[in-house]
């Protein structure tokens, strides 16, 4: 079984209800057990300022799941919410991002893990520092990795 941190993020709508919409779906998948949840907080967006602020938060599973699998039950959850993708760090109705599955490493034209721009982030790094704090240092030496 490996142990993930996915990031879940909303601005519109009801972005609380959508968030819960996407936890209930991963906690029901019979391939995913899901261990904490984060509290949710409100934050500024990122990357394209000038839209509604987001909530967001975490969750940490354990799953049998590869982690291509996980990203496409990622996807079609977002997609089965109502997520259509329009422009990049645009408004969303959710968006959950795989942010580390245990200790991998992968650079590929689908995933990158861990995300790349999660060390970045506060409203991620906020909800995986409460849930998973040795995933959140180990997330912050590979970045320090990175750019030494």
């Amino acid at each position: 079984m490996a142990h993930a941190v996915l990031a879940l993020g909303a601005n519109m709508g009801d972005p609380a209800l959508q968030i819960a919409q996407a936890i209930e779906a991963i906690a029901g998948h019979k391939q995913i057990s899901l261990l904490k949840q984060s509290t949710l907080i409100v934050s500024e967006p990122w990357g394209k300022t000038d839209q509604d602020r987001f909530h967001n938060g975490a969750v940490l599973i354990e799953t049998t799941l590869a982690p291509l699998e996980l990203l496409d039950f990622c996807l079609a959850t977002e997609a089965a919410i109502g997520r259509v993708r329009i422009e990049k760090w645009g408004p969303r109705l959710i968006d959950i991002d795989i942010i580390v599955y245990d200790e991998l490493v992968i650079d590929s034209q689908r995933l990158t893990l861990p995300h790349p721009h999660a060390h970045e982030r506060d409203f991620v790094l906020d909800p995986l520092r409460e849930i998973a704090p040795d995933m959140a240092d180990w997330l912050m030496i590979q970045t320090d990795n990175k750019s030494a």
